[in-house]
């Protein structure tokens, strides 16, 4: 692919190289979240694996305990490998992450259950969720960054859609691959071991993953950046020992991404967790109830995301915020 280089004068629509930096990006990111979904979309089923020592109420919020742990690294994961990002570039960084998601899913699949090496298998379960989530929090922020860095002046928002489609849609992959599985398996199989399958198949999405970013250029800012000697020298201070920056840090984070992460995770994988745990609606079909759910409203992301370019960011958020709070 030849390189990429920004340019004043852009045609109305995407070029051939943004659609490939878009799709490239998307489906890497796709799969990350497929890896990270998997464990929430069979939570139930997992902590029958590996907190079987427990009752079902018990085990069940374990089973929640160890997904939340994934979430309590991802901060971490962004801070970390976006400082690496900011050193090295985004292509090579998208390949660590994708490589530490992919392993750590695969191994999953591999684990021995609590029956077999007792107390030894929730703590090397726990372990892997942090890494994937040390993975995911440096893949999504990583791949929104080198998408907004291709992004046309004017078109931010509706470019960086993609991206935020990919969570939906690899939740939606994770549905798919289960439904297939338990179709295949049957049931009471799908429970004893047939659940491994879906977490063994993401090594074939890793490779996909690994030779897509491979041909993936740098990003035009960061290389022009990095080629006038503007990179920055210490990005983490730069970002949070200065009250100016903190501050809006701080409001990022409470103000736009903590409303928007209620809302995407009780509206998509709670309600999974709940149809199955509380309401106790066989896994077949609440698994095809939320992928006709996550398959109606995909397309949205992007309808918004375009909305955005036109009247802001602040209306779209606000308002999101407040139909979902409804």
């Amino acid at each position: 692919m030849s390189t990429m280089t920004a340019s004043s004068a852009r045609p109305a629509g995407m070029t051939k190289d943004e659609r490939f930096v878009i799709l490239a990006s998307s489906l890497g990111t796709v799969f990350e979240w497929y890896d990270f979904y998997l464990y929430g979309s069979l939570a139930g089923i997992i902590g029958a694996q590996f907190f079987s020592d427990y009752p079902p109420a018990t085990r069940d919020i374990f089973a929640l305990l160890a997904f939340a742990a994934g979430f309590l690294v991802r901060p971490f994961g962004a801070i970390v490998f976006g400082r690496v990002g900011d050193i090295v570039g985004r292509k090579y960084t998208f390949l660590v992450t994708i490589l530490i998601m992919g392993l750590s899913t695969f191994i999953v699949g591999l684990l021995p259950n609590a029956k077999t090496i007792g107390i030894a298998a929730p703590i090397i379960l726990i372990s892997l969720r942090l890494l994937q989530g040390l993975a995911l929090g440096g893949e999504y922020g990583g791949a929104a960054t080198y998408v907004a860095e291709h992004a046309p002046p004017g078109k931010r928002g509706y470019y960086t859609s993609f991206i935020q489609t990919t969570a939906t849609l690899g939740l939606f992959l994770s549905l798919l691959v289960i439904l297939f599985t338990r179709t295949i398996t049957g049931e009471k199989d799908f429970a004893d071991w047939g659940w491994r399958i879906p977490f063994l198949v993401s090594v074939l999405l890793l490779g996909i993953s690994v030779w897509i970013r491979l041909r993936l250029n740098e990003s035009p800012v960061f290389q022009r950046m990095k080629d006038e000697g503007k990179t920055s020298k210490a990005p983490l201070t730069e970002a949070f020992a200065t009250w100016s920056n903190a501050k809006i840090v701080i409001l990022a984070l409470l103000g736009l991404t903590m409303g928007q992460a209620v809302i995407w995770y009780t509206g998509q994988f709670y309600a999974l967790f709940f149809l199955q745990s509380i309401l106790k609606v066989d896994g077949y079909t609440a698994n095809l109830l939320i992928a006709w759910s996550l398959l109606l409203g995909t397309g949205f992301f992007l309808v918004f995301g375009a909305l955005s370019d036109k009247i802001g960011r602040k209306p779209i958020i606000l308002a999101g915020c407040l139909i979902g709070a409804l």
